[in-house]
């Protein structure tokens, strides 16, 4: 195992310290909690939005921490859920008066834990909605899930109820466009290699010199099957069309297409498979009316791609389209 860390209990501590110290302007670290939070944390009279999971997924969550986005994340050990204790400590960091959304991705701990924050925070008189993502089409259960994982609409979710809520909109409104986003968008990825969690210090799984896993989660949990490689065009149709058809995309329709690297795979190569997915919409007359490429929500340094659609409407583009300032998106300011 190669990898540029220390020791590897130190990883996600050592980590943030990182953060922290490379975005001073735009974040604050809560050690003693494990959470990161915006800098200019709790905003009087704004709906404070939160979320978290096992660190990682970098640059999610902690990396979308900022203006016209997320007001605090948790981070987990490596693909472990956060305790409740950090979920009620970011809520309370973030509470400006008009109540908190937490975004849970759909992971059996994650929903639990931050079910019973939740609870607590209610109990410490703070209005709580929560709103649990479930985008990715490639299986209904895995072993970290019931239902359907949240993965790359978490991306795209953040960002637009974040620029709702930099408004001042009440948090029932707040909630309603994030349950709206996560029922408009579908994701599927898929692995050419495994990762390695630095605990473990040897590959979660394996796979064949010319095999890759269709349906990948982010933790490396087994996809939809296994099959001989195959060019970036095909392997593009393998997930666009799951997506297309779950999504019930007709002609005339417009979306944001997401082409999302797991970690290990370089951005020349994401380029290839959105040119191919824009072959595919196109030959279908759906727009891509807005578009992003780059690795968002990774599994450490595997190497493969996740697709997202997300079917736009004017007020989907409008807080998309928002100003956003955090240390992995920033567009408009």
């Amino acid at each position: 195992m190669k990898k540029l860390i220390n020791k590897p209990e130190d990883v996600v501590k050592e980590a943030l310290a990182g953060m922290q110290a490379a975005h001073p302007d735009l974040l604050r670290v809560d050690f003693e909690q494990q959470i990161i939070v915006r800098k200019d944390a709790p905003k009087q009279g704004k709906v404070g939005v939160i979320s978290g999971g096992g660190s990682g997924h970098e640059p999610m969550h902690g990396g979308f921490v900022g203006m016209g986005m997320l007001d605090a994340a948790c981070p987990g050990a490596v693909f472990t859920s956060p305790v409740p204790d950090q979920m009620l400590a970011a809520t309370q960091a973030v509470n400006g008066g008009a109540g908190v959304l937490h975004i849970v991705k759909n992971y059996t701990g994650d929903v639990l834990n931050f079910e019973m924050a939740a609870e607590l925070a209610a109990a410490d008189g703070i209005q709580v909605e929560s709103v649990v993502t479930n985008d990715d089409v490639a299986v209904q259960d895995s072993l970290y899930t019931a239902g359907r994982r949240g993965v790359g609409v978490t991306v795209l979710l953040e960002k637009i109820v974040g620029g709702l809520a930099e408004t001042g909109a009440p948090l029932d409104q707040v909630a309603t466009l994030a349950r709206n986003v996560n029922s408009q968008g579908r994701s599927m990825g898929m692995a050419l290699t495994s990762c390695i969690v630095p605990a473990a210090g040897k590959p979660t799984f394996e796979l064949g010199e010319d095999e890759m896993e269709i349906g990948i989660g982010i933790h490396g949990e087994p996809g939809r099957r296994r099959v001989k490689l195959a060019p970036a065009a095909e392997i593009t149709e393998m997930l666009a069309i799951p997506v297309i058809e779950d999504l019930g995309l007709k002609s005339g329709e417009q979306v944001l297409a997401f082409v999302n690297g797991m970690g290990g795979t370089p951005l020349i190569e994401l380029y290839i498979v959105f040119d191919a997915l824009h072959r595919i919409l196109h030959g279908r007359q759906i727009t891509i009316a807005r578009s992003l490429v780059g690795n968002y929500i990774t599994s450490l340094e595997m190497a493969g791609c996740s697709i997202t659609l997300l079917r736009l409407n004017d007020e989907f583009m409008k807080y998309w389209d928002a100003p956003v300032h955090t240390p992995a998106l920033r567009w408009g300011v």
